[in-house]
């Protein structure tokens, strides 16, 4: 039997509720916390997110090709794709690791620099943790470095649970009452 992912009741049938811009999979009792999201038909997909309707016509057929890949590789989830599920999200330590890899190979900042046709500067302000990479500069330094700076699939302690399914939002939140 499905669980509410707020309070973690069971019940028969759950209702998809947009809380604090997440959906969630809520039991009629944690509903009015937030607001329901009511699926459209597949056809109208793609005219969620344009902004006029003489855009309409690029809008869906960009969106529906972008979307017919998301829900075969999902197993049909009712989930929408958006831009956040192609990010790779940058490590924290981003900074270590270009500067490690880097001193490693006994390059000065202006020689890496150099080959990787950006200023010096920009090198100090990455090794410093001062500013994130652009895609192409983190791609330029992957390459040229052999390192990953994408943040690894590591699992925070606090969600590891040895029954899968079992973990819900109530079981992590601490309240503010």
């Amino acid at each position: 039997m499905p669980q509410c992912e707020m309070c973690g009741a069971e019940q028969a049938s759950l209702t998809t509720t947009k809380v604090e811009g997440a959906e969630l999979e809520l039991c009629s009792s944690c509903t009015d916390f937030g607001t329901e999201v009511r699926e459209e038909p597949s056809s109208s997909a793609g005219s969620k997110y344009s902004t006029s309707s003489s855009s309409g016509k690029a809008a869906s057929s960009s969106s529906s090709s972008s979307g017919s890949s998301g829900s075969g590789s999902s197993g049909g989830s009712r989930r929408r794709r958006d831009m956040f599920d192609d990010m790779d999200e940058v490590a924290t330590d981003y900074d270590d690791r270009i500067r490690t890899a880097r001193e490693s190979r006994g390059l000065s900042q202006e020689d890496l620099a150099d080959q990787l046709n950006e200023k010096a500067s920009l090198i100090r302000k990455l090794e410093r943790g001062d500013t994130l990479p652009t895609d192409e500069v983190q791609r330029k330094l992957e390459r040229a470095l052999d390192i990953s700076l994408v943040e690894g699939e590591d699992v925070d302690e606090e969600w590891e649970t040895t029954d899968a399914g079992t973990m819900t939002l109530g079981d992590v939140v601490k309240r503010k009452d």
